[in-house]
């Protein structure tokens, strides 16, 4: 298969999983199983095409907490979003000096991804009647920016399927709870993958051509754009529990086929 297509693939694998609660870690692992290995720059560096998606999918919230930030409701909204992202920050920091993450071996991504497609389907059973709210409070803010770190410790944990299942356990709606964890997912995806270009120009390490990081980051952020309008649309009128089995499905055979 052509260097290019297998790009175009894992950027459109990449694109689609990112902010789906489905584990983008564990679907490129399976993925790579069939089309090889990519360095590590790659797979983060292609986030960031994810969150220009983002970012035009919100474009018209974006807008309104760049130029309304006077607004007391604004300001709450971005304080809360700040420390979230500061907290992620400097657990990030301190987890890399400490080396505090497991690594990305199938077997570990595997059980995460399993386990959290389990507890997708428990929470919502466990939620069936139950009021929720549209209001980030501070702790809901503060639990999602440690359910970040969470995922950055765990592989094959999911960033947004981490964040949107802490906050639905504590009573934060799904369209708000998606929100949140994907306006977060902004600054953090695009730290991370600026950390990584940094690194690797740095310190030299070997990688794909730019010209296909370009092309991977491309094809994830079309990718992600479609994926993140379905879903916003799909959460309003029905649960994760879909998500969750087929959770299960991906990391039962992350184990049996890739070793």
């Amino acid at each position: 298969m052509p260097d290019w297509l297998a790009v175009v693939i894992l950027g459109c694998i990449e694109g689609i999983t990112e902010f789906l609660p489905i584990s983008s870690t564990g679907h490129l692992l399976l993925a790579e199983h069939w089309l090889g290995h990519r360095s590590q720059l790659f797979n983060v560096v292609i986030q960031t095409g994810a969150v220009m998606a983002v970012v035009l999918v919100f474009a018209q919230r974006v807008k309104e907490l760049l130029t309304g930030w006077s607004k007391p409701e604004v300001q709450d909204y971005l304080f809360k979003l700040g420390a979230a992202f500061l907290l992620t920050a400097v657990g990030g920091l301190l987890m890399k000096k400490f080396d505090l993450k497991l690594p990305s071996d199938p077997r570990p991504v595997a059980l995460a991804t399993l386990l959290g497609g389990v507890a997708f389907i428990v929470l919502e059973r466990w939620l069936q009647g139950r009021p929720t709210a549209d209001q980030v409070t501070w702790t809901v803010a503060l639990v999602i920016g440690g359910g970040q770190l969470i995922a950055a410790a765990f592989p094959g944990a999911s960033r947004s399927g981490t964040t949107i299942l802490l906050a639905l356990a504590l009573g934060l709606s799904r369209p708000a709870a998606a929100e949140f964890s994907f306006l977060l997912g902004i600054p953090t995806l695009l730290a991370a993958g600026l950390k990584e270009v940094y690194d690797a120009t740095k310190e030299g390490s070997p990688h794909e051509p730019w010209s296909l990081v370009a092309l991977g980051t491309l094809v994830s952020a079309v990718t992600a754009f479609l994926a993140v309008k379905w879903l916003l649309g799909y959460i309003r009128q029905h649960t994760f529990v879909p998500f969750g089995w087929y959770r299960i499905v991906v990391g039962t055979l992350i184990l049996l086929l890739v070793k």
